[in-house]
């Protein structure tokens, strides 16, 4: 059995719709299927996600909601007339979203976050529509039906562990599953969200939950390459990769695949293999737990901005004992999670995502520190950016770093952290937003 995915690219339009479900059709094994909201159908079009927030944001400012909704509906209308699919379909859609958007917004994140799954809710029924429609045995399947059970953190949620056994019973079901992504419910029954992009998330669950033999995470790119394409015309495609190469990269900027989504297929030991929906006959990207590796290698660089640094001194800091603990606890209580923690002897900083921490948070923070905990100095570094050189083959290599540094220095790139894990597979530089890209060339250059 295969669990697939596929992204907004490849259901932007009537076309790439037909494709999904010619893909599906060709392999017998692929039983469920997992899709997202439809894309950009062309380079300044707006995905249908970015049209239901612009929606949602109408409702909660008071203005009229009629025209951004008619905007959303016409996008499912236009596929579903090409097709030849039943109107019916487009009247269903139609009065979701009505029903969604006339909800409360008494609670403002959970009724963004319905807002934004009506997006690969009702892409989902739209797919199965047409396979139906094709004579195919298939139906769509609500998250909450199926009992895909999340945390209350809207926008960010997390898996709750009895989900797989409920989710397990879609190993037997007959025909063909379509399974909205990004998106489940709480235990209370309220729709909450998987951070954007969460439909890789979504696809790597079930493929857990039903011991799949592979997860198809089908793309718009032929397969995971070495550094950004637009960086590096020439740039090498990666052929295999391991779990561990992918989350270091996913989570450093590659947006082939969310970091999130490798965890349950770590854990089930299910092969990833990343794909081209216009082109599925090619190998692509097979993500899996061992690979054959060459001494010394790297197999990918990557880079990431919008990260700000929380900065503190205090002398004799190693001496005092519960110091960090009391550092971390400040940020717990402003319901922050941090990135990275690098530290000296009489220093220690906090590596944030930027648009977690507004001003008046920064303001609170800064205060804790300095008055409650006596540090000497405290400051917050903006505008930092994080870039990666990641590989296997990186592990008691002697050098790598000297290679890596020496040509962020020819590049004239300037260090403003260096990281590197106990597992040797990455080393992590921290470098001002405007030289991410000239150090992601530099890096690149240097190692292929």
């Amino acid at each position: 059995m295969k669990v697939c995915k596929f992204g907004g690219s490849s259901l932007a339009d009537t076309a790439q719709v037909a494709q999904v479900c010619d893909v599906v059709l060709g392999d017998p094994d692929r039983r469920l299927v997992v899709v997202s909201a439809p894309g950009k159908r062309f380079k300044d079009d707006i995905k249908v996600t970015d049209l239901l927030i612009a929606c949602a944001n109408a409702r909660l400012d008071g203005t009229p909601t009629d025209e951004a909704l008619e905007a959303v509906v016409a996008r499912y209308r236009e596929i579903q007339e090409t097709l030849g699919v039943d109107s019916a379909v487009t009247e269903a859609i139609s009065e979701n979203l009505a029903t969604t958007v006339a909800g409360s917004t008494e609670h403002r994140e959970r009724f963004m976050d319905a807002m934004k799954a009506a997006g690969e809710d009702n892409s989902a029924r739209l797919v199965a529509a047409e396979l139906q429609r094709r004579g195919v045995d298939a139906r769509y399947l609500n998250p909450g039906d199926a009992g895909l059970l999340l945390s209350d953190e809207y926008g960010n949620a997390r898996l709750l562990p009895e989900s797989y056994d409920h989710l397990a019973r879609l190993r037997e079901a007959e025909g063909i599953t379509v399974f909205p992504g990004f998106f489940g419910y709480t235990r209370e029954g309220e729709v909450v969200t998987f951070p954007r992009g969460g439909s890789d998330i979504t696809g790597s669950i079930l493929a857990a939950a039903v011991k799949a033999d592979l997860y198809e995470n089908f793309t718009d790119v032929d397969s995971v390459c070495a550094v950004d394409p637009d960086l590096a015309p020439d740039v090498q495609p990666i052929g295999e990769i391991t779990y561990r190469e992918m989350r270091e990269l996913s989570y450093a900027g590659f947006g082939v695949l969310h970091d999130e989504a490798i965890i349950p297929a770590v854990h089930a030991g299910i092969p990833i293999r990343i794909c081209n929906t216009n082109r599925p006959e090619l190998p692509g990207t097979l993500i899996m737990a061992e690979r054959e590796v060459t001494h010394g290698s790297v197999v990918g660089v990557a880079g990431s901005s919008g990260f700000c640094t929380v900065f503190a001194s205090k002398y004799l800091m190693n001496r005092e004992v519960g110091f960090g603990r009391r550092f971390l606890q400040f940020f717990e209580e402003e319901g922050l999670s941090f990135e990275h923690m690098p530290s000296g002897v009489d220093n220690i900083s906090i590596i944030l995502r930027e648009d977690e921490l507004d001003e008046a948070t920064e303001g609170r923070i800064v205060a804790h520190i300095r008055d409650e905990m006596g540090a000497d100095s405290v400051s917050v570094e903006h505008g930092l950016a994080l870039v990666m050189v990641v590989g296997e083959g990186m592990r008691y290599t002697v050098g790598v770093a000297r290679r890596a540094t020496a040509a962020l220095a020819e590049a004239n790139v300037n260090i403003e952290m260096i990281n590197q894990g106990s597992s040797e597979i990455s080393i992590m530089f921290g470098v001002k937003e405007g030289d991410r890209t000239a150090a992601m060339k530099a890096l690149y250059a240097e190692f292929f």
